[in-house]
């Protein structure tokens, strides 16, 4: 399709979008989060209308790109398409089947389960033929069925079955374009993806609906030897013409690298210009706007009947669980965080060696940790307020300033007046001063001081007050 470099980064990012929230962290089908699945470009049946009109059965890219009438527009149109896991259990002696929700032979679960397929469609069209009209072209997937036998090892003795299903699913690729007004003569260049499916009974909830819809559906779209001009950064000449065009349910970017202008990737979510999947990601997690190294903790903290539940879920599922136990420690470093450009090169240039600073054995304590500067010590140290040393234990009014340097918001106003008692006194990397404080007359001030969970105040926030040693001092002076 397109130049072999720019399109494999391309479709890295396409693939992680087109498995975004197919199965969330727990990654078992008992998990509440996974009742409820496929939310980012779901086209549903037009029947589905009537369910809920709020779900879309078509969506429309429109961006702008300078190219010749004799141009190639390329459009690939990339969704998947649900496919339904039956288990069925051989009945000894008679052979018969019987459904179950889950079986297990040989110490393997197989449950029944929604799975997807993946689907791709390429449609091609010259720039002359869309400025002479739209272009409607065809999309169709079989439907179809396939059986898998499970068998027991040590007899091979057929135990069961899995039997997938999915139906058919028919639609429109539509391509148009139209030259924008101005000396540039660019084109508008339209590509509308709609689900014309017609299920054989009225859909009556989602799940029904999933079966003929196209999930995550989006598109690549490469014109050869053009020049796709920005969505969300165009020229100023352009800036009119990248404002009237109508996106429904898409976010067009500049795809490929950085010096790749000929490939468009019209997602389902909010991109920006030449996304790229990091470099130091393992593997798909489902969920491209999670961190990684977050994610594989958690997963790695599951027992091992919640790894075996996830394993019978989804065979992706799987191949994450095997992935993820057999990780080297090694990847969790790079995972742990990564400055790119202080070793960028410009494109084309050879790239420089690693900075011996960055190579540099990393210190026992890190930067961020108190403990990493003696001069410190939240414990010990004190601030000066109103001519007043504050530290550990002194007593304080809050007064958060609303209109300040530092802006309160709505719940900081109502500990206007509230007395407190300092736990700690912070000093960032640059400079600032953070007092750590609890709110007298707080029930839940001790549970949140075991957690060390404070509120923070700059000494502009701040009113010293007596300690209460102080207080009855100044009352033993009163006269009577």
């Amino acid at each position: 399709m397109a130049d072999a470099a720019h399109l494999e980064q391309a479709r890295k990012v396409a693939d992680a979008i087109l498995y975004e929230g197919y199965l969330l962290y727990p990654y078992r089908q008992s998990a509440a989060k996974n009742q409820s699945r496929f939310q980012f470009g779901v086209l549903m049946p037009p029947a589905y209308r009537a369910v809920d009109p709020s779900e879309p059965s078509a969506s429309q890219t429109e961006c702008l790109v300078e190219c010749a009438d004799d141009a190639q527009v390329l459009v690939s149109v990339r969704f998947l398409q649900l496919q339904r896991r039956r288990v069925f259990q051989v009945l000894p002696g008679s052979g018969k089947l019987r459904e179950l929700a889950a079986l297990t032979v040989d110490g393997t679960q197989h449950t029944a389960w929604d799975e997807a397929i993946e689907r791709e469609q390429q449609v091609c069209a010259e720039v002359g033929e869309l400025l002479s009209g739209d272009l409607g072209l065809t999309l169709h997937a079989e439907a179809g069925e396939s059986g898998e036998d499970i068998v027991v090892e040590s007899t091979g003795r057929l135990a069961g079955r899995l039997v997938r299903s999915w139906a058919a699913i028919d639609g429109v690729i539509r391509l148009r374009g139209e030259r924008v007004a101005g000396p540039y003569g660019a084109l508008k260049l339209g590509v509308r993806i709609e689900n014309h499916s017609l299920p054989d009974a009225a859909p009556q909830s989602r799940e029904d609906g999933l079966s003929h819809a196209l999930i995550a559906a989006h598109a690549l779209i490469w014109v050869p030897g053009g020049k796709f001009l920005s969505m969300t950064d165009p020229p100023e000449w352009a800036a009119g013409e990248v404002a009237s065009c109508e996106n429904i349910g898409t976010w067009p970017v500049l795809a490929g690298p950085a010096d790749c202008r000929d490939l468009v990737l019209s997602s389902p979510v909010i991109l920006y210009d030449h996304a790229e999947v990091a470099p130091e990601s393992a593997g798909d997690l489902f969920d491209a706007t999670e961190i990684d190294e977050i994610l594989i903790l958690r997963t790695l903290a599951l027992t091992d009947d919640e790894k075996r539940e996830a394993r019978a879920t989804d065979a992706r599922a799987a191949e994450l669980m095997d992935r993820l136990d057999g990780l080297p420690p090694e990847m969790f470093e790079r995972l742990h965080g990564a400055i790119r450009y202080l070793n960028a090169s410009p494109a084309g240039a050879p790239q420089q060696p690693p900075s011996p600073m960055l190579t540099a054995d990393r210190p026992d304590t890190p930067w961020w940790d108190p403990g990493a500067d003696a001069s410190v010590s939240p414990d010990s140290d004190q601030v000066i307020i109103d001519g007043v040393p504050v530290a550990r234990g002194s007593r304080v009014r809050m007064l958060p300033r609303a209109n300040g340097a530092r802006r309160a918001d709505a719940q900081d106003l109502f500990l206007t007046g509230r007395e407190a008692t300092v736990q700690a006194v912070f000093h960032d990397v640059d400079g600032e001063v953070h007092v750590a404080v609890s709110p007298d007359h707080d029930p839940a001030a001790e549970i949140q001081r075991n957690h060390g969970r404070f509120l923070y105040f700059g000494t502009d926030e701040l009113e010293p007050l007596p300690s209460a040693s102080q207080q009855e001092s100044e009352l033993k002076e009163e006269p009577a």
